[in-house]
């Protein structure tokens, strides 16, 4: 019997692949689980079209995060922070810190999002990155002056 694979099944296929299989193993096992159904034309139309519906979503999305990314790669933030001598910090500049400027300037990106290569103890200027979603990343520059 030719199933269409719903899910991954280990050692039989992925997702979307037409298989082989025997009619016990497709009965008791694959459709009850619901993870395959009878390869007819009926189910096979149908799966193409659910998948170019998610490949069009996937790529507006993909599109939205690219000027998201844009956007902030233009973008310089000011943060204050008080300095003692030789320009040293009283603390560091943290990712909520940058989390906070982000979002006074209207972007609401997670903290967890915004990687910085290390502790910011110092007046000056330097850039975070800002891991978006599907593997989207995004430069910021910072300027931490004297408050």
């Amino acid at each position: 019997m030719k199933v269409f694979l719903r899910e991954d099944v280990k050692s039989l296929g992925r997702i979307g692949d037409i298989v082989n299989v025997s009619d016990g193993y497709a009965r008791n096992y694959l459709l009850p689980q619901k993870l395959a159904v009878e390869a007819n034309t009926k189910n096979i139309k149908e799966f193409e079209h659910n998948k170019r519906i998610i490949q069009e979503k996937a790529a507006k999305v993909r599109d939205e995060n690219k000027a998201l990314a844009d956007k902030l790669a233009a973008l310089t933030l000011t943060i204050r922070a008080k300095a003692g001598e030789e320009d040293k910090l009283f603390g560091s500049v943290t990712n909520m810190d940058i989390a906070e400027a982000l979002k006074a300037e209207g972007h609401d990106i997670d903290k967890k999002k915004i990687h910085i290569d290390e502790p910011i103890k110092r007046l000056g200027a330097f850039t975070a990155e800002v891991k978006l979603p599907q593997d989207i990343t995004a430069a910021i520059k910072i300027n931490v002056v004297q408050e």
